[in-house]
């Protein structure tokens, strides 16, 4: 609703801005901790410079595709994260879950084709979504246990307003509409720009907690009413609907991406499942 309205980086300067205003006084009436060592810093960094990279392609997709079909797209990622811990982590991947992706990216194309059809390269842009927030997600769990979540997100918060603020203060928005900063926008979308900034905030934080209090494979599975949610949503608010081949992609990419996720649960009960062996006689237990 937004995104034809409101320049880009206003709408990320808000977003994030009010990030760091919410957060802050959380932080210094709870006595969390903030501080981080110079290495989780510069993760913490890089991290933010994906999220606003990550939140700013999504909304560019939205100015041109509908609600679910960007959804739908967006949501090979957990196929990339998959394939990311195979390959860059060493993480063991049976064969039945490497070709469970390659059929969810076989849906995700039959979302993206009549959509690049329609649109043209603006269509690519939830996949570099996916890529890039597959890739925020190995640098979170590479900090997750060294910082508190909303610390983390309050120092995300400050980290992505020192960088977008001078370019808005800067760059002219002659030269680059991006960084328009309307002051005549109407009370109601002020409304929208704050309840952008404090849906994510809090979405983002909740999304955090339910990793804390349970397992990622019982989470998992609740990522993918996402995508119906936003199919009802996007035609109650704009009378989209996805097409017929976009539907048996999105109907291909979710049962993919389940099968994937009740697979891992499988394994994992498996394991939990299995004994362990005793160790010989005159050796030290490992």
């Amino acid at each position: 609703m937004l995104s034809d309205s409101v320049a880009l980086g206003q709408l990320l300067l808000v977003r994030f801005g009010l990030q760091a205003i919410v957060l802050i006084p959380i932080i210094a009436l709870t006595g969390r901790l903030w501080r981080m060592s110079g290495r989780v810093f510069g993760l913490t960094l890089l991290r933010t410079v994906m999220h606003i990279l990550g939140i700013g392609m999504m909304i560019s997709a939205l100015s041109y595709l509908p609600l679910a079909d960007a959804i739908a797209i967006a949501f090979v990622m957990p196929f990339i994260m998959l394939l990311l811990g195979h390959y860059v982590l060493g993480e063991e991947v049976g064969s039945r879950r490497l070709i469970a992706c390659s059929i969810g990216f076989f849906g995700t194309l039959l979302v993206v084709q009549p959509s690049f059809q329609a649109v043209g390269w603006p269509a690519l842009l939830p996949l570099g979504v996916a890529l890039n927030f597959a890739l925020f997600m190995l640098v979170t769990r590479k900090i997750a246990k060294e910082t508190d979540p909303i610390g983390l997100q309050a120092v995300s918060g400050v980290m992505a307003v020192a960088l977008l603020a001078p370019g808005m203060l800067l760059i002219p928005d002659t030269a680059v509409p991006l960084t328009t900063w309307d002051t005549a926008l109407t009370e109601g979308t002020w409304i929208l720009l704050v309840t952008l900034g404090l849906f994510g905030t809090l979405a983002h934080l909740l999304m955090t907690w339910s990793l804390r209090y349970a397992p990622s494979a019982t989470v998992a599975p609740m990522q993918y009413l996402e995508i119906p949610i936003a199919t009802i949503i996007g035609f109650a608010i704009f009378g989209d609907l996805p097409n017929s081949m976009a539907t048996v992609g999105i109907a291909i990419t979710i049962g993919s991406g389940l099968y994937i996720v009740f697979r891992e649960q499988a394994i994992s009960r498996q394991l939990a499942t299995e004994p362990v062996a005793a160790p010989a006689v005159g050796t030290p237990a490992q």
